[in-house]
């Protein structure tokens, strides 16, 4: 099987856009979201609705959870809390109790997918650091786990000790474990304004993270003519 394992679109759909036609073409047989649907971008229904639609493993983020209640959005930066304040806004009741009834964590077959960090998931840390990795992978009972949340793509490996890698393809040997951050769809913050995304190839042991371009110019548009802050717009091309 291969798997398409996407997340933090953040209501960019060009950029959504871009990694499932690349997905198809790479013969992809399953996909996951890994959370983050909407927030901080332009397109958010459509965004929601695409996943939807698509029927496929799908695990909570935090502005999914925070846009999908009133007043859910207290401890977030005044940005981040106007974007998911106009994001509830325009999503429907059905959709806001789909987002609330997602789970925090999953497992697909031989791994898990989960937004920030197995240890108390529905707190949001971030894994950014060999000792985040560590904490998580303590509750990692598959040999490979997916995550989310800091949009930076990262793979980290535990045999003796826990190490981080910053390339874009492992090969997974059986006698270790996996815990890879696939980056962000729709907002990297790596200083690479493309989006990322992982296919997993569990036929041939392999996991990959590729970076694409996408239409960015109708994404910020899409952001500056719905009133939402400027800033939004010029960090995705600033990938940070």
């Amino acid at each position: 099987m291969r798997y398409a394992l996407f997340g933090d679109i953040h209501a960019n759909l060009e950029a959504f856009h871009a990694v499932l036609e690349h997905a198809q073409a790479q013969k992809c047989d399953a996909y996951a979201c890994l959370g983050d649907i909407v927030g901080y971008g332009g397109s958010p229904v459509e965004c929601l609705e695409l996943v939807q639609k698509m029927k496929c493993p799908v695990v909570k983020g935090n502005h999914d959870e925070d846009s999908s209640q009133v007043g859910a959005a207290r401890n977030t930066n005044p940005i981040a809390r106007q974007a998911q304040e106009w994001t509830y806004e325009r999503l429907s009741e059905e959709q806001h109790k789909w987002l609330q009834e997602l789970r925090y964590v999953r497992q697909i077959d031989n791994f898990t997918i989960v937004h920030s960090s197995l240890d108390r998931p529905q707190h949001w840390n971030y894994i950014t650091n060999k000792f985040d990795a560590t904490a998580c992978i303590a509750y990692q009972f598959t040999q490979l786990c997916f995550v989310g949340h800091s949009h930076v793509p990262q793979i980290y490996v535990k045999g003796q000790g826990v190490s981080s890698h910053n390339e874009y393809h492992v090969a997974i040997e059986p006698d270790k474990k996996y815990l890879i951050n696939i980056g962000s769809v729709g907002q990297p913050r790596d200083g690479d304004w493309r989006a990322s995304y992982a296919i997993y190839d569990s036929a041939e042991a392999i996991v990959n993270i590729y970076r694409l371009e996408y239409d960015i110019r109708t994404a910020q548009k899409k952001i500056l003519d719905a009133g939402l802050p400027e800033s939004l717009a010029h960090r995705l091309e600033q990938g940070s």
